[in-house]
């Protein structure tokens, strides 16, 4: 059998279907039904093993490596591959008993209780001994075995913030070696404040009591290190034993508090991770009102795009999709699942956005522990149903696809610079209240850089996600570096160096769209609000505009269009939960608020700088703000911009593949069938059908049609899958 990761790779790919399968949990010996019924479905890939280190070792010392034998050897028969996982984040009773010193530390200094998962300190030298040797024992046993496509190494790392001492010494060590001496880590941090001052490093206190913005912030980062260390050291192993073209991943759940998803996925050879949704009505359009704060399930469909979208951000590749939901998801009260036609939308979705593999989990619903109500593919009965007929309707589209589905890579209009770190500075000291409430809500990040991601998805526009470190690595190429789409959009990036800034400024004036909001570059490196006039000096230059002040709303303020400003605002659009007290330099209004105190100051404004454009928003917009905004920003030059006007439940997406061909994705997120009118001539891969320029594309309740370009717009290939909107750096 091929490679799976060649196949999900090279000219030779096409998106496949998997899903979790846990042999050992079924309480009767139904192997062979299993494989039988997962061949029939489609699916081509399995994910094994990962959950169980008292199944491999049940006794210290006493390894049974035997038992998943026939899952491979009948997977391998039936031309399904294996991911194999190793077990490492679930660790049997016999070593927490043997070993309590392993356990994890929580801030107040109580232990973490054994009993659900990720209970111990990764970093424990102990710990480290035992997870080795099974992973050598594992690895060593099946890596030449002809299904094992892959490895997993641990899953959804970075669960805990560790408080251990060996973590807390080697967090002072790291310390010492960045900054040298103790006075001048009281200057980085500013500790002077309150009586802080160090004057050795034995000093400094442990983070439960911390209160220091600077603190938090390299305690995070040290965190999210230990995390990508772990996980390296594990694909270290696995690779001394791993056949040429196995390929080594984890899976990622990015919201985890420990994870920085670009660093942690540095080690590996291939993005891969979770992507859950709420399903049912969270999955309609038109959606004005959905919450901005994201977490680790989707709400709406601009989430699920969202999170498809940072996967590919990680490393600014394809990824695979080691985890979705099939129906249920989370708990006994969370059964949302899936109206027909939503399960196949979400997959085509992922695979529109680069997914090279939508794996569900699971298999089978288990009879038994913390995660009997999350439901697979097969429900209680283990009986074939409806989620199994339409899993099994998606494989056979995928085939039928072919060629066409081979090296997709999303298009692209907007870049969306997203900072982890500003994330866990916002989690630390947060700029907005839980809404309508006094109460600080750590999720304010998520929900400021929401509302501006769904605003360019309302308004059409694919967006790629990169880290300020990825877009300042492509921007200081100058002329040499890839083209960036001619929009870039830097919601609340709070923390930042100061090299950032003057990469964002040359992008301006080389011809791109700049698109900062409230909070961009308010803070340093070390998460300490700059001194002097905001947003600094360089990013004033370019926006001009500057403040000196700021408040959080009393409520939602509505904004009308500046005099003059060609910026289109619905009736009701508007304003919330802050305001930046903008001061026009040399800027043009977009937008001001309807305030008798907030009205002085504009929501929006744009300046001509360079060969191109800065606009400012100083406010959180409401959805149809923002996609007001959004269509600002873009204009008309997306690649969905053809097929306007388009019903307010109907999305269209595009991407390239190998051959240089366009594909349109064109879904019916409603109950209501609907026509579009197709702007070019295209062929349904699914169907065989042709359409003329003009004629209706009719889709059904949530629905989804894939059609391939066939006119002349067909170019050569893309490797930056990019809109043809783009500049090049000069």
């Amino acid at each position: 059998m091929s490679n799976f990761l060649e196949r999900a790779s090279s000219g030779a790919d096409r998106v496949r279907l998997g899903a979790a399968y846990y042999h050992e949990y079924q309480p009767t010996d139904r192997l062979g039904t299993d494989l039988d019924l997962m061949a029939a479905t489609g699916l081509s890939l399995i994910r094994v093993g990962e959950s169980v280190w008292s199944t491999w070792e049940p006794e210290d010392g006493v390894f049974d490596l035997d038992w998943i034998a026939p899952v491979l050897d009948g997977a391998h028969e039936r031309s399904i591959g294996v991911l194999l996982g190793t077990p490492t984040y679930a660790v049997p009773p016999w070593l927490q008993r043997t070993h309590p010193e392993i356990a994890a530390v929580r801030a107040d200094g109580s232990r973490v209780p054994w009993g659900a998962r990720q209970e111990m300190d990764f970093t424990h030298p102990v710990f480290r001994r035992y997870a080795e040797r099974l992973v050598r024992r594992i690895v060593s046993a099946y890596a030449d075995h002809p299904a094992v496509a892959g490895f997993q190494v641990d899953n959804e790392p970075g669960l805990l913030q560790l408080h251990n001492e060996g973590v807390f010494a080697e967090f002072v060590a790291r310390l010492r070696r960045r900054y040298g001496t103790v006075a001048a880590l009281n200057a980085a941090w500013g500790l002077t404040y309150w009586s802080h001052r160090l004057s050795s490093w034995d000093e400094l206190w442990t983070p439960a009591g911390n209160t220091t913005p600077s603190y938090d912030l390299a305690w995070r980062r040290h965190q999210a290190e230990l995390t990508a260390e772990f996980i390296a050291w594990q694909a270290g192993i696995v690779r001394e034993y791993a056949r040429p073209g196995q390929y080594v991943t984890t899976c990622l759940a990015v919201t985890r508090p420990a994870v920085d998803e670009e660093a942690v996925t540095g080690a590996l050879d291939v993005t891969a991770g979770n992507v859950y949704y709420v399903a049912q009505d969270e999955l309609a359009l038109p959606d004005a009102g959905r919450r901005h704060e994201g977490g680790w399930f989707g709400q709406g469909v601009w989430q699920l795009y969202q999170s498809a979208d940072r996967l590919w951000g990680a490393r600014q590749k394809p990824f695979l999709v080691t985890e979705t939901n099939a129906t249920s998801i989370n708990a006994s009260h969370a059964n949302h699942t899936g109206y027909d036609g939503q399960l196949r939308q979400a997959a085509w979705a992922l695979a529109a956005r680069g997914a090279r593999l939508v794996q569900y989990w699971h298999w089978h619903t288990l009879p038994y522990g913390a995660e009997t109500y999350w439901g697979g593919i097969l429900g209680h009965a283990l009986e074939p149903g409806r989620t199994q007929r339409e899993v099994a309707r998606v494989a056979t589209e995928f085939e039928a696809a072919g060629e066409a589905l081979t090296g997709l890579v999303p298009d692209v209009d907007a870049v969306f610079v997203r900072s982890v770190e500003s994330d866990w500075a916002m989690q630390f000291q947060p700029p907005l209240p839980f809404p309508g409430t006094f109460d600080p809500d750590p999720r304010s990040y998520g929900r400021i850089f929401g509302a501006f991601y769904k605003g360019f998805f309302d308004a059409g526009a694919q967006a790629r996600i990169m880290s300020p470190r990825q877009l300042a690595s492509v921007l200081r190429h100058g002329s040499d570096s890839p083209a960036i789409p001619a929009c870039l959009v830097v919601p609340a990036l709070y923390v930042s160096d100061d090299e950032l800034p003057g990469l964002l400024d040359s992008y301006a004036r080389s011809g791109g769209h700049l698109v900062l909001t409230f909070r961009t570059g308010y803070a340093d490196g070390e998460a300490r609000a700059r001194s002097g006039v905001a947003p600094g000096a360089v990013l004033r230059a370019a926006s001009g505009v500057h403040y000196t002040e700021y408040a959080n709303l009393p409520g939602p303020l509505a904004v009308e269009p500046a005099e003059g400003a060609s910026l289109r605002l619905t009736p009701g659009a508007r304003a919330l939960e802050w305001a930046d007290g903008l001061e026009v330099d040399d800027a043009r209004p977009l937008a001001h608020y309807t305030h008798p105190h907030f009205g002085r100051w504009p929501a929006a404004t744009v300046r001509e700088h360079g060969r191109g454009r800065v606009t400012y928003v100083g406010t959180l917009p409401d959805s149809a703000f923002a996609e007001a905004l959004s269509r600002h920003a873009v204009g008309g030059a997306t690649a969905s911009a053809r097929w306007a006007p388009l019903p307010a439940s109907v999305t269209v997406t595009s991407a390239r593949n190998s051959l240089g061909q366009r594909l349109w994705f064109v879904h019916n997120w409603a109950w209501q069938p609907v026509r579009v009118a197709v702007p070019e001539a295209v062929l349904d891969v699914l169907g065989e059908e042709r359409l003329a320029p003009g004629a209706a594309l009719r889709l059904g309740a949530w629905d989804v049609r894939v059609l391939r370009a066939g006119g002349p717009h067909d170019g050569p290939p893309d490797p930056r899958g990019r809109s043809n909107s783009s500049i090049r750096q000069g």
